[in-house]
């Protein structure tokens, strides 16, 4: 149902985008050539995420964040790719799994928080104030709270983007597929 996307069939304000992705990966991502359709929500996830990267959460911590949404949305896509990321990290196996299989986390600081980022997204932002306390006693801030939000709402829009455009896996993903 959506056209996949080259630099050369993309809408203008997308092939640059397009041109750039391919060179930081070697391929043109799937959800990306399906995404260029629109401009808009492909520059705009694009400067989420740059933003996101910028939080003070560190890498573990934001990749908790993206794979408790992509879990919980059942984003296929998102996982492989972000199992990829955590495998390059050098995350433990045991969280990665865990992480996938939406069960607790082996470290009890990310279990806090990847049990904050669902009840964000239970509470479409409303938490409880002792989900909120046991958040801030394990060492996270006001801020990151916030952060969690951007992360919520940045990898609300990959992850729904990407199930209704249907994107297949690519080639260098599979062995992450979920």
């Amino acid at each position: 149902m959506f056209v996949a996307h080259t630099p050369d069939s993309a809408p203008e304000a997308s092939r640059r985008i397009l041109e750039s992705t391919t060179a930081k990966f070697g391929y043109l991502p799937a959800p990306m050539a399906k995404l260029a359709e629109s401009p808009e929500l492909l520059s705009g996830f694009l400067a989420n995420t740059a933003t996101f990267d910028r939080t003070t959460l560190t890498p573990l911590e934001r990749e908790t964040v993206v794979m408790t949404i992509a879990t919980h949305v059942g984003c296929h896509y998102c996982v492989a790719m972000h199992t990829a990321t955590l495998t390059r990290q050098s995350a433990p196996d045991d969280l990665i799994e865990s992480l996938r299989a939406e069960k607790s986390l082996p470290d009890e600081r990310l279990e806090t928080l990847r049990r904050f980022t669902l009840a964000v997204m239970a509470g479409r932002g409303e938490v409880e104030p002792d989900i909120l306390d046991t958040f801030l006693a394990a060492g996270f801030t006001r801020r990151n709270a916030l952060e969690v939000v951007l992360g919520i709402g940045t990898y609300t829009i990959s992850t729904y983007a990407n199930r209704l455009v249907d994107a297949e896996l690519d080639a260098p993903l599979e062995p992450y597929r979920w």
